[in-house]
């Protein structure tokens, strides 16, 4: 879920690419269709209007991205490798509405990464942090400055079998780095999140992106959960105009498969051998 520094350096992380494509099956219905001004970025048996993107210059995989029964589902490449990807959308948006299904596996380190710039990295994220002391529906500055917002982690209750049961909450404290926490101007009680959200089902994040340093909000379910105004946020390394620079008036929408190599504290936590994410019904509304 994070990018190592706020630096120019991110805009020039590309490197030699490779390229593998398999998938689960998974039942599901269709990409969403359009309605109340809204527009599917996703047709339901392709990927086309999106590209594959590596996480770093050393980490050249593009991942594995594969569409099925109208569902994508992300995994790294090869599985279990620890090596991550973004699926990036070739359109760019500047004040818009984004509608989108999730449905990761536990443990899996994802998000919804909103005005990124082409590669996918650099960009505010929506977390979906599927994963021990993981954030769910508040934001992370994705190589722009490393800030949380965000008001509760999660871990898991697992049955017998070892599946995920229910998500138990806490603190907001992310044990990796050293990472700012700021303030969300708004954020759902946990008990309304624990509420709405599907532990064995899909969820619908969606997500409102406005103003030329964005005021982000998030619905989960038709729940309201986060709000955000970064354009008065103060944080460490954050600085407004930089970002303008980094990301611009307008961005692309990304897709996380988070990498988890041999120095993650998290290691497996992060990502387990063989886990994917997997998205349906992404639809758009520029406003």
């Amino acid at each position: 879920m994070r990018e190592d520094s706020f630096s120019r350096r991110h805009l020039l992380q590309v490197g030699g690419l490779t390229l593998a494509a398999i998938g689960p099956a998974l039942r599901a219905q269709n990409s969403a269709p359009a309605g109340d001004g809204f527009r599917s970025l996703f047709d339901g048996v392709s990927l086309k209007g999106w590209k594959r993107s590596p996480r770093a210059l050393n980490q050249p995989s593009l991942g594995i991205w594969t569409v099925e029964d109208g569902v994508i589902s992300g995994g790294q490449d090869p599985p279990g490798s620890g090596i991550g990807s973004y699926l990036v959308s070739e359109e760019t948006f500047g004040d818009f509405e984004l509608k989108i299904d999730a449905r990761p596996d536990w443990p899996a380190d994802t998000g919804i990464l909103v005005r990124t710039n082409a590669q996918g990295n650099i960009g505010f994220q929506v977390l979906l942090d599927h994963r021990p002391h993981g954030g769910i529906g508040g934001y992370y500055g994705n190589g722009l400055g490393g800030w949380h917002a965000w008001n509760y982690s999660f871990t898991a209750e697992k049955n017998d079998a070892g599946k995920l049961k229910a998500l138990v909450p806490g603190p907001a404290a992310e044990p990796t780095t050293g990472n700012f926490t700021v303030p969300l101007d708004y954020a759902a009680p946990v008990e309304e999140f624990l509420k709405i959200w599907n532990v064995d089902g899909w969820n619908q994040f969606h997500i409102r992106c406005t103003g030329e340093v964005p005021h982000l909000t998030t619905w989960i379910n038709g729940v309201k959960i986060a709000e955000l105004d970064t354009a008065r946020m103060k944080a460490p390394k954050w600085d407004p105009k930089m970002v303008l620079e980094l990301v611009g008036r307008t961005g692309h929408v990304a897709l996380e498969v988070h990498s988890n190599g041999a120095n993650d504290k998290l290691g497996k936590d992060r990502w387990a051998p063989g886990a994917v994410c997997r998205w349906r019904n992404i639809s758009v509304k520029t406003l």
